[in-house]
């Protein structure tokens, strides 16, 4: 944060960017919100009917949660509330508790209850800074799992855009099932579908900053309306429950809290997971940060709230934040508009959507998840390392078929196995001099680079810990193998050895000592201070002595010629003249 910013700005985001709201942004942020509230009223009802509740609660979960992260949010896209894994994972784990909490006649009650105890575990997670925890969430991850959510975003639409009874418990099972049904497609759903998707594809090139998303869901209500294509068998969202919820405190009962925890912490480590991976995939890079902890503070007071509007757990939703970037979302205050039309549809603009097409629905969100796969960055990251995209595959795949929990754990276990396995064979290299470049570099990187007579200047590029101890001493005394003979010093460049374990420590006095029974001094240059204070202890700096540690290099090549000339009365070759004089 800038100095200029006052400290209260960290936790209220949302009115930082409020003060520094452009009045061009506001034309977008409308159309924005309007598009994502036409598509977030039936599926948020919806998601309340698959976490076993009434459909009117999950228009009640959208007010709180989207109030709240305007104030304490980090992402100015992201769109938070119900959403259908949470859904799931909610009524798992209350129809698990119902029985204990007094029976069914309950169930609503333990489900407001659940989405305080998701919000008190992430107000935890705050307190303790637990944040840090989305590092091991890298850019080839948050690629695969944004191609993993198209997927699923695409298959869940898959029967309302051609009226079929899709089922299945997962995402194969559903595309099994629409593939044994496909001949029995509705066909007026299916071109309905297919000509507001060829719409949204060409307004999108030929007028990309229109907001083709509203229009083409409004174009296809009034297409139905004036020509009553209602009567070929069309579905529209039908008719919307009213009223606002009344804030309460929930009733515990004879629930016992510790048996909520395991499903809470679930709920909890899914919507963060999913809140940050959107949340960065959606920052707009001028200056956006999504905040890991904030975002803990942010879904943490939303879900504590919702338990007291009688909602249940949410967290962000995938598909109505590519609807809202779609339709030209810039920060925030498109989600106030979300509440406020939500809020009009409660209390009297429900016949407003009730007219408006399944089919025109699927096809929108069908559009904005084919907007998630980015073909160049997939190409970039190929490019760049072969595993890394690999990782993205795995995670995309994993996303797609166990979901987002298992997807994410998969792509993190992957990533932690590649950072090992890149770290423990780690680049490594002997240094000399090239003709006209300062300082040293590698002898791969210049044809002409020479190294210094009877000196191997060895950098490995990696901490020393016990899961590559091994593989730093063979590969540095293979490079003494290598090296022209007879070579008289071992310069250990340690500028990238930042960190050392006890094995690590071993391996360098295993080496030091295989060195000096083949005659050969073992030297140091660039050791930083807290790696000298930790090899000190151990006496390998008494081994090696002080006068044979240095702090830069060109002084420890300067000590090894002033050695070498006294001992063999000449200058060793491969020594620049700018190096000689200090």
């Amino acid at each position: 944060m800038s100095a200029d910013r006052p400290p209260w700005e960290r936790y209220l985001p949302g009115i930082a960017a409020l003060r520094r709201y452009e009045r061009p942004w506001l034309r977008g942020d409308i159309v924005a919100g309007v598009t994502v509230a036409a598509y977030l009223v039936p599926q948020v009802m919806a998601y309340a009917v698959i976490a076993g509740l009434p459909a009117v609660v999950g228009l009640w979960a959208v007010l709180a949660p989207m109030l709240i992260y305007f104030f304490l949010g980090t992402s100015r896209k992201l769109s938070i509330g119900p959403e259908s894994t949470t859904a799931l994972m909610t009524a798992a784990g209350v129809g698990a508790l119902v029985g204990a909490a007094g029976g069914p006649e309950r169930y609503a009650e333990v489900a407001a209850i659940m989405a305080i105890a998701v919000g008190l575990v992430c107000l935890v997670a705050f307190v303790a800074r637990l944040g840090f925890l989305t590092r091991l969430l890298s850019r080839p991850v948050l690629i695969g799992y944004l191609i993993g959510i198209a997927l699923l975003m695409i298959v869940s639409q898959l029967g309302k855009i051609t009226k079929l009874e899709v089922e299945g418990e997962n995402t194969w099972q559903e595309v099994v099932s629409f593939l044994n049904q496909l001949g029995q497609s509705h066909l007026p759903t299916v071109l309905l579908a297919a000509g507001v998707l060829l719409l949204l594809y060409l307004a999108n090139w030929l007028v990309p900053r229109a907001p083709v998303a509203l229009m083409a869901l409004l174009l296809a209500a009034a297409v139905v309306a004036v020509f009553g294509l209602d009567r070929y068998g069309l579905d529209v969202i039908g008719e919307v429950p009213r009223g606002l919820p009344e804030p309460r405190l929930p009733d515990l009962g004879d629930l016992e809290v510790w048996a909520l925890l395991p499903y809470a912490a679930g709920i909890a480590v899914v919507g963060f997971s999913d809140n940050i991976l959107t949340g960065r995939a959606f920052a707009s890079g001028n200056g956006e940060v999504i905040d890991s902890n904030q975002e803990l503070l942010a879904l943490g007071t939303a879900n504590v709230a919702n338990g007291f509007l009688q909602g249940f757990p949410v967290s962000s939703s995938g598909s109505r934040t590519v609807l809202g970037d779609a339709a030209g979302a810039r920060t925030q205050v498109h989600s106030l508009v979300v509440v406020i039309m939500v809020v009009m549809v409660l209390i009297f603009a429900g016949p407003v959507l009730e007219s408006f097409p399944d089919a025109a629905l699927g096809a929108l969100v069908i559009y904005a998840a084919t907007q998630l796969i980015n073909i160049g960055e997939l190409r970039r990251i190929g490019r760049f390392r072969r595993s890394e995209l690999m990782i993205t595959a795995a995670t995309a795949a994993s996303v797609a078929i166990f979901g987002v929990l298992v997807g994410i754990g998969v792509a993190i276990v992957l990533s932690i196995l590649d950072l090992i396995r890149r770290i423990t064979r780690p680049y490594a290299d002997v240094l000399g001099y090239a003709p006209g470049v300062p300082g040293m570099h590698s002898l791969d990187d210049y044809e002409e680079a020479t190294a210094v007579r009877g000196l191997v200047v060895f950098r490995y590029d990696s901490p020393l810990f016990f899961a590559n101890a091994d593989d730093f001493v063979a590969r540095a005394l293979k490079a003494v193998d290598d090296a022209e003979q007879p070579v008289e010093w071992f310069l250990l460049n340690a500028e990238a050895n930042t960190e050392v374990d006890l094995t690590a420590v071993d391996a360098l006095e295993e080496l030091r000592s295989r060195l000096k029974q083949r005659g050969i001094r073992f030297a140091m240059a660039r050791v930083k201070r807290d790696l000298y204070r930790r090899l000190e202890p151990s006496g390998f700096i008494r081994e090696v002595g002080d006068e044979n540690i240095f702090e830069t290099l060109p002084t420890a090549v300067r000590e090894y010629v002033r050695r070498y000339s006294m001992r063999h009365g000449k200058l060793p070759e491969g020594v620049p003249q700018e190096v000689l004089e200090p």
